[in-house]
């Protein structure tokens, strides 16, 4: 089954997350700032990373996102963020921001698995 690296600092969030995409079967590893999740990252390859947008910093997620890119490291980047609603912003797929998806936190366990398994089943299409 495919592997999942969630990258976030809310505890609550890697516990929930984990849980909803291991009863559907997926390998999850989990990483709670930046540097622990480049570091799973690369050396576990994932199938997908969740990543969140704020961690240490404020924009932490954008960084480590476009340091995997930088790296050419493609796996498709699901980020959470609840940002956009509390200041407006509406991201979209750019140079900045270089993740396939965005989802809303609090996020539902139906929403989550069928982000993940549409981003899983993209990559594997390539």
């Amino acid at each position: 089954m495919a592997l999942v690296a969630i990258i976030d600092d809310d505890p609550d969030i890697l516990d929930a997350s984990s849980l909803v995409l291991k009863s559907k079967g997926f390998n999850v590893i989990t990483a709670s700032n930046p540097h622990d999740g480049y570091k799973i990252v690369k050396e576990n390859n994932p199938d997908l990373i969740i990543l969140d947008v704020m961690m240490d910093e404020p924009d932490d997620g954008f960084f480590l996102a476009q340091k995997f890119r930088r790296e050419k490291i493609t796996t498709p980047i699901l980020m959470y963020t609840s940002i956009s609603k509390a200041v407006g912003m509406d991201f979209n797929k750019n140079e900045m921001v270089p993740v396939d998806d965005f989802v809303e936190k609090p996020i539902s366990p139906d929403e989550l698995v069928a982000k993940v398994q549409s981003l899983i089943a993209k990559k594997e299409e390539v």
